[in-house]
């Protein structure tokens, strides 16, 4: 199969899956509110909504100018954090969010992928976004997106969330 073949496709795949995944944070998001959650890393919520578009199209459009055939390899590995993804998501159950909010009374979640990584989550997202592109010969796209989202990730977000843990424990002791 030619690379410029599975890049729309995976356009597609990735939209879906990304708005649906929206539409569940945004229910766990209420749920987390009515118990009282508190909100942290606001101001760098943003980058998400460029960063991920941005990759997903920069992915379909590179893609679709690829001469050669799909690395499967790649599509492979993006096929593997599908299932590491849900995982992730099943394991935090109303937890998981695409923001950092914490529920007071809440406990560490230490399940799961957990027990092997400490955000495993970041690591999924991480390998689908230099996976996906490299399937469809968008090398550009995966290594100019996997710098931005690892300096988004080790330079603000992590930190963002560790702050936000330590907040909530020392509100708590």
């Amino acid at each position: 199969m030619k690379a410029r073949t599975l890049a729309p496709l995976l356009f597609v795949f990735l939209t879906v899956q990304r708005l649906l995944e929206v539409r569940l944070a945004r229910s766990n998001e209420r749920w987390a509110r009515e118990h009282g959650a508190a909100e942290y890393g606001r101001e760098h919520y943003p980058l998400f909504f460029v960063l991920h578009p941005g990759w997903m199209l920069c992915t379909l459009l590179e893609g679709r100018r690829a001469r050669g055939r799909v690395n499967w390899l790649a599509f492979a590995l993006f096929g593997l954090a599908q299932p590491l993804r849900y995982w992730v998501i099943r394991t935090l159950g109303r937890y998981w969010n695409t923001k950092i909010l914490i529920v007071p009374g809440g406990e560490r979640v230490t399940g799961g992928p957990f027990r092997y990584l400490r955000h495993p989550n970041y690591a999924v997202v991480a390998l689908e976004i230099a996976s996906a592109p490299l399937a469809v010969g968008a090398w550009r796209t995966a290594l100019t997106y996997t710098v931005l989202n690892a300096a988004l990730l080790l330079l603000i977000r992590l930190p963002a969330e560790e702050r936000a843990l330590r907040a909530y424990r020392q509100a708590e002791g």
